[in-house]
């Protein structure tokens, strides 16, 4: 186990392919992109949450001038999609469930054209109750978010009922006899506010025909997954839809699965022009699929008079908005979460994932975890004070180490969360002197890694050049600009020496895209798979070239050397050249991804496959704080940040991920939470309402890396680390207020009126 003291010790390795066109602005995004007879699109949403369409006439718009067409749900094929619950269509039919879905697609030949034909559609309903409070949503007499819910052909292992689009239950033990042993038992509620992922780039989309053959530009995460949502909504072949992600500005797990292409697409087919998409910026907010869902969070958990754990029971309401997206496996998730990466040995959890008439939520950094995290840590703090135990040593005598048997049973192998929980103590100096209002909290965290299929080609031209060709997708974190590293360090050579094609999905082979922090884990595999058999190539003709054993060759420094003669090389551009007379240098790598852990015993209600963690990532944050009493304004001052993320392959780009990642924690923590009035509206959907931390609010940030190479997991036993940084910030916060407020403060975000309300409660 080695560990990375101090950025200053982790020099950047290579400039990343992208970054000169970003940092010079030369950089194109589909916002920029422009082509020859171009139209503009225009969506026209319902405006309302809730109602039954009695009426869509687009006449007016369609007599605009330079309006080439008005699309509604009858002009494409009906069908219903989303993956394990299709439960939603392209555009509305026969009921709206949200403020932002559509009604009507326009193209026009100017973007004034196209607001003033959807501003003439006339769209009549009768409004129906909606659907808005999570707990009321669950029972027996609550109006149906979806009338016709049980006639959705679902997949897999998905208990439902009503307006609970999942349910999910995670059960280990006796729980009943695990609190009657206990010797304290305490109970909390937390509920944690929706939020968004608020990346800078909106959201675009351009769409092509040539023939009968669609390219797509579009800023999304997944472009594998976007084809195959055009493929099946508009009914067409896959090799008739072309994917192509330029430059992405951000995604944060907002730009994830399938959203407007095929809008677009059908758009651009019947006008027989291309046609482009750019949301504005209150679009964004209100319209996209996935938001962070709000939850609710009740938690009991008894102890033993040594203060270990020996019970926990959970009931959980995760929102899942009017439709699901790529929530359906959420429940499950936040039940991991709830229970965090601690030994008890009788578990049993209750989560449900509910329809509201709020927009769907989905994948944004880390779902469900860092309200989960919050809850759960915010919890783990009031067990040990309610026996008189340092915070700190309660989770290190309750936390999972290498062996220890987790909340499914699972035996999880070397793990590194109590060296993590030691790093994060040792950075904020905990038993140093704190000023007037300060407080330090800390939390600890988990993540899963998603084993995965992904591909990769990579060739040496006869000059020696490389190419790397992947189907991973690049969406600002650096993970894809890594490849180049992994490839470099396989055959001899230097980062600098490949260039990358990606985010096309004609030209490369299947990734899932830049979703779940999978893709140094997968597609490394798959690039490192590639660059072997290049190597294996490259020995043989070294050896023939130099008349010496194949064993006997080392690829290094841009040569290919004889073991124990360092005289005796020949360059790697050489023997490419060599080669390319008559043999093309070439590798292909899947990366075959390691098996998920079994888990026998486990019993599990609406199984959806991530009860079991592979390569799991464990961290610890700890902040110190400051509160001004008279406003209920909290100040986050330090964060000391500990992560077992495998074996750390790019030092700067990890770093990087933590720093942003700590960001949006602190906004998760403080200031970000979306707001709905009575109609069933945000309220507060732009930068203005919606408060983004800034660079003036970041705090100093420190981070130690706890690096164990994982087996069965990325190249050279590397782990994801995306999302980690974001799941215990908002925890840590918590935890640091509720010294400085006496109380925790239950509901997340903590704003200033929050943290205010509860300094005038009477303490307990």
């Amino acid at each position: 186990m080695t560990t990375l003291e101090d950025q200053a010790s982790a020099p950047p390795r290579f400039v990343r392919a992208d970054g000169p066109a970003k940092v010079t602005g030369s950089g194109r995004y589909v916002a920029d992109l422009s082509l020859t007879g171009m139209l503009f699109a225009k969506f026209r949403y319902s405006g309302v949450a809730h109602a039954r369409i009695r009426k869509i006439d687009v006449t007016a718009a369609k007599a605009i001038p330079g309006v080439f067409a008005v699309l509604t749900a009858g002009d494409v094929p009906d069908v219903r999609y989303s993956p394990v619950i299709p439960d939603r269509t392209l555009f509305a039919k026969d009921v709206v469930r949200f403020e932002g879905e559509i009604l009507a697609a326009v193209a026009a030949n100017s973007p004034a054209v196209a607001q003033a034909a959807v501003d003439a559609i006339v769209f009549e309903y009768d409004e129906l109750p909606i659907v808005a409070d999570l707990e009321a949503a669950m029972a027996d007499d609550s109006p149906l978010v979806h009338e016709d819910w049980a006639s959705y052909a679902v997949t897999g292992d998905t208990p439902r009922d009503r307006n609970v689009a999942t349910f999910s239950s995670l059960s280990k033990g006796d729980v009943d006899a695990g609190m009657a042993e206990a010797h304290t038992i305490v109970k909390s509620r937390y509920v944690a506010d929706g939020s968004h992922a608020a990346p800078i780039e909106p959201r675009g989309v351009l769409a092509q025909w040539e023939g009968d053959k669609v390219t797509i530009w579009t800023s999304s995460q997944v472009p594998f997954d976007a084809r195959n949502g055009v493929c099946e909504t508009l009914q067409l072949p896959s090799n008739r839809v072309r994917i192509i992600v330029p430059h992405l500005g951000g995604g944060f797990g907002g730009k994830c699965g399938f959203h407007f292409e095929a809008h677009i697409a059908a758009l651009a087919r019947a006008t027989k022009r291309p046609v482009k998409l750019v949301f504005s910026r209150e679009e964004e907010f209100l319209v996209p699929d996935r938001r962070r869902e709000s939850m609710i969070i009740d938690l009991t958990t008894g102890l033993r008079a040594d203060g270990s754990i020996v019970a926990r029971r959970g009931w959980i309401a995760v929102e899942n908005g009017a439709y699901t997206a790529d929530a359906a496996f959420f429940a499950q998730l936040a039940a991991m979460h709830v229970a965090g990466p601690y030994k008890i040995d009788n578990v049993h959890i209750d989560s449900h994932l509910v329809y509201t008439n709020h927009q769907p939520s989905g994948s944004v950094r880390a779902p469900t975890a860092p309200q989960g995290c919050w809850a759960c840590e915010s919890h783990t703090d009031e067990l040990a004070a309610a026996i008189g135990m340092d915070p700190v040593e309660f989770r290190k005598k309750n936390g999972i180490h290498t062996g220890a048997t987790g909340v499914v049973g699972q035996v999880y192998d070397e793990i590194g969360l109590q060296q993590c929980i030691d790093a994060a103590v040792e950075q904020i100096d905990h038993a140093a002197a704190l000023g007037e209002d300060e407080a330090i909290g800390l939390a600890v965290g988990w993540w899963p890694s998603f084993p995965g299929p992904s591909g990769a080609y990579v060739r040496l031209d006869s000059d020696g050049a490389g190419q790397i060709v992947t189907g991973a997708q690049e969406c600002g974190t650096g993970a894809v600009m890594t490849l180049r590293q992994l490839a470099a360090d396989q055959l001899g050579m230097d980062p600098e020496d490949f260039e990358i094609i990606y985010q096309d999905t004609a030209v490369a082979p299947y990734d899932t895209g830049a979703t779940g922090s999978q893709t140094l884990l997968n597609n490394g595999r798959a690039v490192v798979d590639a660059a072997e058999q290049i190597a294996e190539q490259l020995r043989q003709h070294a050896a023939d070239h130099m008349e010496a054993a194949v064993a006997d060759i080392v690829l290094a420094d841009g040569h290919a050397h004889v073991a124990g003669s360092p005289s005796k090389n020949v360059s790697i551009a050489e023997l490419a050249e060599i080669a390319g007379g008559g043999e093309l240098l070439i590798g292909k790598g899947s990366g075959k991804p390691p098996d998920y852990p079994e888990i026998p015993g486990m019993n599990c209600v609406g199984d959806q496959g991530v009860a079991a963690w592979a390569a799991p990532q464990f961290s610890c944050h700890a902040v110190k704080v400051r509160l001004d009493r008279d406003t209920g304004v909290v100040r986050v001052l330090d964060v000391a940040c500990a992560h077992d993320s495998g074996t750390i392959i790019n030092p700067i780009a990890a770093y990087g991920q933590v720093e942003g990642g700590v960001l949006m924690g602190i906004g998760q923590a403080l200031t970000e939470g979306t707001h709905y009035g009575e109609d069933g509206k945000q309220r507060n959907g732009g930068l203005l309402e919606y408060k983004l931390q800034t660079f003036a609010d970041a705090p100093r940030i420190t981070t130690k890396f706890i690096q164990i190479p994982t087996a069965d997991a990325g190249p050279r036993g590397a782990k994801g680390l995306a999302e980690a940084p974001n799941v215990p910030t908002a925890a840590a916060i918590s935890n640091a207020i509720a010294k400085l407020v006496g109380r925790p403060v239950r509901q997340l975000p903590m704003t200033a009126e929050r943290v205010w309300n509860a300094l005038q409660e009477e303490t307990p």
